[in-house]
């Protein structure tokens, strides 16, 4: 395949999109459970950490299982969990019944996620479909924080905003492959390669998570308690943040790999560590709102060269999918740990705290990212041993629907002439 396939995989953006609206919508979500339904506030957090660790647990099973299912029919089959998860529990004012909802939509988003993680690691630049997934994601979250306070009070809201989004976005699995494997290549197994760099970085990510979202899962009730605000001002300054988070994308795919992983990885995750600590010690609108942006502003550059780092680690896109499932339990845990923080010593010290930790893991976060080099591809992949005439005769032909193919050069061929072979996917 030719670099006329280099367009931008529009079906992978938009399920990236629906699964990760969720987690962007965490604020909302769980400050609506807790004013709409009779749930205590420790109570609605830990509602919204249950969403979130089905959403991880969906990503952990289905890591190597994507091209096995095909996926185009687990894509479909994590929309349907999204819409009937999310939007049932919209509907209903049943305390289990909205759980079991919110828990359903949970392992949805996280099946979606896990098939648009899979595929972006299979495409020639994951950095890029990574940073307009990121701006799809916070501009839509964007919208539904201006647009949530002026639809009255109650819990379905956010809640069916998200469902909403997984059913606008299932029209577009059609453009995915039934498969991405042979049934040859189901029985090769190869190992996961750079075994100890993403186990260290599945190992920090969910702490980096969770400091995020510990944070993330509470700003509502700092914005509305602490310092005074009315959910109309805080949704505002949640939009405007996420609109911050827009241009830091935008500069992070303007960059690309030209300051490396660890400049990015590292510096921002100290900014991040001074943002909470603002954020959670806001007492008016004006430190409120400055740390909230700054932090929304790093917050997605961050996250997309992480991402990024994951996708780089294996072209089957199984580390993209571990380590994203791992930062999904320290999500998971954030807004419970942020509600059990906050009411033990109060918001100022649980900031400071996260920040702490935050400093903490930055150091092992930026020696993985170090310890890895972008190639042609931006990607950390080692380059084959074998001549390249072989290398083609050993590599799998694979069938027409599959996700779409990348354009490789292989060592020895002679400048201007590349060596074409088929997207590597994870063989089960």
């Amino acid at each position: 395949m030719s670099a006329r396939r280099s367009t931008l995989p529009w079906p992978l953006v938009a399920l990236f999109t629906a699964g990760y609206l969720a987690p962007y919508l965490l604020p909302t979500t769980v400050g609506r459970l807790d004013t709409g339904l009779p749930l205590t506030a420790t109570e609605a957090g830990a509602v919204g950490s249950a969403l979130l660790l089905c959403s991880a647990a969906a990503g952990f099973l289905l890591a190597s299982r994507v091209d096995r299912v095909g996926a185009r029919r687990l894509a479909r089959v994590g929309l349907t969990l999204a819409v009937l998860g999310y939007g049932g529990a919209a509907l209903t004012h049943t305390v289990w019944a909205v759980v079991v909802g919110a828990l359903l939509g949970g392992f949805g988003s996280g099946t979606t996620t896990a098939v648009a993680a899979t595929g972006i690691a299979a495409q020639r630049d994951p950095h890029r479909t990574t940073t307009v997934g990121l701006l799809a994601v916070s501009a839509l979250a964007g919208v539904v924080y201006l647009t949530v306070p002026h639809l009255g009070p109650g819990h379905g809201q956010p809640l069916a905003a998200i469902a909403l989004t997984a059913l606008a976005v299932w029209p577009l699995t059609a453009r995915l492959p039934r498969r991405t494997t042979t049934r040859a290549t189901h029985r090769e197994r190869t190992p996961l390669p750079h075994l100890r760099a993403g186990l260290l970085l599945a190992a920090t990510l969910p702490c980096w998570s969770l400091a995020q979202n510990a944070l993330w899962g509470v700003s509502g009730r700092i914005g509305l308690t602490q310092a005074g605000l009315s959910e109309t001002t805080v949704g505002a300054v949640f939009a405007i943040a996420l609109g911050a988070g827009l241009l830091g994308v935008i500069g992070a795919g303007a960059l690309g790999p030209r300051l490396g992983r660890a400049l990015p990885i590292g510096l921002g995750t100290v900014l991040i560590a001074a943002c909470i600590t603002l954020s959670a010690s806001a007492t008016d609108l004006t430190t409120f709102a400055t740390g909230e942006i700054a932090w929304n502003t790093l917050y997605p550059i961050v996250l997309s060269y992480v991402i990024g780092l994951a996708a780089s680690l294996d072209p089957k896109g199984r580390w993209a999918v571990l380590v994203g499932s791992a930062s999904s339990l320290g999500t998971a845990a954030g807004p419970l740990t942020g509600s059990v923080l906050s009411t033990q010593v109060g918001f100022a010290a649980m900031g400071a705290s996260l920040a702490v930790g935050l400093l903490i893991i930055a150091v092992p976060m930026t020696t993985v990212a170090m310890s890895t080099h972008p190639g042609a591809r931006g990607t950390a992949r080692p380059a084959p041993t074998e001549p390249a005439a072989e290398l083609r005769t050993r590599t799998p032909q694979l069938p027409q629907d599959t996700w779409p193919a990348t354009t490789h050069r292989v060592p020895g061929t002679t400048p201007g002439r590349s060596s074409e072979r088929a997207p590597a996917t994870a063989p089960h």
